[in-house]
């Protein structure tokens, strides 16, 4: 199993910067794919940023391509999703995920293969 946790959620103004951090448990973290998901009331969850379980590859949505960064420390077991230039419309609450161990690193950017989920930290943006 794999345990997530999040911190650095906050309420900042728009155009301000946040780094949000997921440490994981287990002795997997190295051979896991993973991601930052967001959700809105009303709306689907989204996959944010995903990364490759050797860091070599990311993917982005579209909607924060250029502003947010994800990141990993493999040593650390930590996952970071660096935030910059936020929105009002980034406002949500973001959850770490995790694939199963071992899933082809190929997949790390497919969101139906997230199953570990951590309890979610408050974004929000005031304009």
């Amino acid at each position: 199993q794999v345990q997530l946790v999040e911190s650095g959620g906050g309420l900042v103004q728009a155009g301000a910067s946040l780094r949000l951090s997921c440490l994981a448990s287990g002795r997997t973290f190295s051979r896991t794919n993973m991601g930052w998901f967001r959700q809105v009331p009303g709306k689907e969850r989204e996959l944010v940023a995903a990364i490759r379980w050797s860091g070599g590859s990311t993917y982005y949505a579209d909607s924060v391509k250029g502003r947010f960064t994800i990141s990993r420390d493999n040593a650390a077991n930590t996952l970071y999703l660096q935030m910059n230039n936020l929105k009002p419309e980034d406002t949500a609450v973001y959850c770490c995920a995790a694939q199963p161990p071992y899933t082809n690193g190929d997949r790390y950017s497919d969101h139906r293969v997230y199953n570990y989920w951590g309890q979610g930290t408050q974004v929000t943006v005031s304009s």
